[in-house]
C-alpha cells in the first residue's frame, strides 16, 4: 500500500479523499487543513463519505511530513497563494514524496514553463528522489488527454475546440468565484483572472501541450473575452446574493494561433446562473459539462457531465480531476524521479468498487 496524504479539503481535496480511500492500492495516512474548525474532525466526514475513515485532520504539516509518505496530493488552492503552494509543494518533493496537484497552472506544460519555477523543483527532486505531476482542476484530461484521444479518431483535423461549461452557483470557493473572476462584481471592476494575457498564462500550457502533441509549432497564443451582466438578482446555495447589473457570466477563449487561424481552443463559458446569456453554448441538463470539438472530417462532438456530491452536480468535475491526478500515483511511484506533465503519464485504469 502506498501510504498518501490529502492536503487541503477544499472542492477538490474532498474528491480526492473519497478517491484515495477507495483506491486498493492507496493508504489514507493523513489529511492536512488549514480551518481550525476542520481539526480533529474525521477525513470520511470531511470528505462526505456517509462513514468515517478514522484519519483526523491536522493542521500539524511538520509531522505530516517528517513521516516521510510516499505519496502527497496537494489540493490546497493556488489560486490566491501561488508562492506559498508551490513552496509547499517544493517541500513535499524534498521530502522524497511522490506529489500530484493541480495548483501551480504554468507547470502544466512543464518543458516550457518558466525557468525559475522548473528549477526549484528539479532541484528538490534531485536531492529527495520525489516527483511532481500537475493537471489542471478545469479538469486538465478535458483539455489535453480526452482532445488528443479523440483528434486520433478523424482523418482529418481543422479545429480542435475544448470547452468548460460551469454554473458557478455551487462553486465553493467564494474568493476566487467573486474576486478573481469577478462575479456579483460592477462590470468596470477588473478581475484579475480576466486581465488580458493571465487566461494564456493559466491555459496557454495545455494549448501548447496539444500542440506539442500534434507535432505543430505555435505561431501565438491570442485571447477573447466577452461578460455579460444580472438582469435580476440571484441567490446561491453557497456563496450569497449576486445583485442584478453585477457580472454574471463570463467567456474567453485562449487560441493557438497555426498558420495565422486558431486551430487549438480552449473555451470556458461560466455563470454564476443558468439563466445568464442564453445564446452561449450550454450544458446538456444545465448544470455543467465539458466538451470536445473537432471540426474536421467527420466533425466529432464529445460531452462529459459528471455529477458529484447531491445537489452540487457542478462539483463532478472537481472529481474527475482530483481522480485523473490521484489515480496516477502507482504510476509516478514506479516510475523514475521527475517533473512530468499529461502526456508523459498515461489515464490509469479505473477499479470496480468494493460491495459489502
Amino acid at each position: 500500500m502506498i501510504s498518501t496524504v490529502v492536503w487541503g479539503t477544499g472542492n477538490v481535496g474532498r474528491a480526492a479523499v473519497r478517491t484515495v480511500a477507495a483506491h486498493p492500492g492507496l493508504e489514507l495516512v493523513a489529511v492536512v487543513v488549514h480551518d481550525p474548525a476542520k481539526i480533529g474532525r474525521d477525513a470520511g466526514e470531511l470528505a462526505d463519505l456517509g462513514h468515517e475513515l478514522g484519519v483526523a485532520a491536522t493542521d500539524d504539516v511538520d509531522a505530516v511530513l517528517a513521516a516521510r509518505p510516499r505519496a502527497v496530493v496537494y489540493a490546497a488552492s493556488g489560486d490566491v497563494r501561488f508562492d506559498d503552494a508551490m513552496a509547499d509543494i517544493v517541500r513535499a518533493v524534498r521530502g522524497g514524496a511522490v506529489v500530484v496537484t493541480p495548483a501551480p497552472y504554468p507547470l502544466y506544460d512543464q518543458r516550457n514553463a518558466p525557468k525559475e519555477l522548473r528549477e526549484p523543483v528539479l532541484d528538490a527532486i534531485s536531492a529527495g528522489g520525489g516527483s511532481l505531476f500537475v493537471s489542471g482542476v478545469d479538469p486538465g484530461w478535458g483539455n489535453d488527454v480526452l482532445p488528443l484521444l479523440v483528434s486520433g479518431l478523424g482523418s482529418a483535423v481543422d479545429v480542435i475546440r475544448c470547452q468548460e461549461i460551469f454554473d458557478y452557483s455551487t462553486y465553493e470557493q467564494p474568493d476566487s468565484v467573486r474576486y478573481l473572476v469577478g462575479m456579483g462584481q460592477p462590470m468596470d471592476y477588473q478581475p484579475p483572472m480576466l486581465m488580458s494575457g493571465v487566461p494564456s498564462i493559466v491555459w496557454g500550457g495545455q494549448v501548447r501541450l496539444i500542440a506539442r502533441a500534434l507535432g505543430v509549432e505555435l505561431d501565438d497564443l491570442k485571447e477573447t473575452l466577452d461578460r455579460r451582466p444580472l438582469d435580476r438578482t440571484v441567490s446561491t446555495r453557497t456563496m450569497g446574493d449576486f445583485e442584478a447589473g453585477t457580472q454574471g457570466a463570463v467567456r474567453f477563449e485562449v487560441q493557438g494561433i497555426v498558420d495565422g487561424e486558431a486551430r487549438i481552443v480552449i473555451e470556458h463559458v461560466t455563470r454564476i446562473h443558468p439563466d445568464v446569456a442564453p445564446d452561449w453554448p450550454q450544458p446538456p441538463s444545465g448544470a455543467g459539462a465539458h466538451r470536445v470539438v473537432i471540426e474536421g472530417r467527420p466533425r466529432i462532438e464529445v460531452t462529459i457531465e459528471a455529477s458529484d456530491e447531491g445537489e452540487n452536480r457542478s462539483a463532478g468535475g472537481n472529481a474527475t480531476a482530483a481522480a485523473r491526478l490521484v489515480n496516477a500515483i502507482p504510476w509516478l511511484v514506479d516510475a523514475k524521479p521527475g517533473l512530468y506533465d499529461a502526456l508523459d503519464v498515461p489515464v490509469q485504469p479505473g477499479h470496480l468498487s468494493r460491495r459489502s
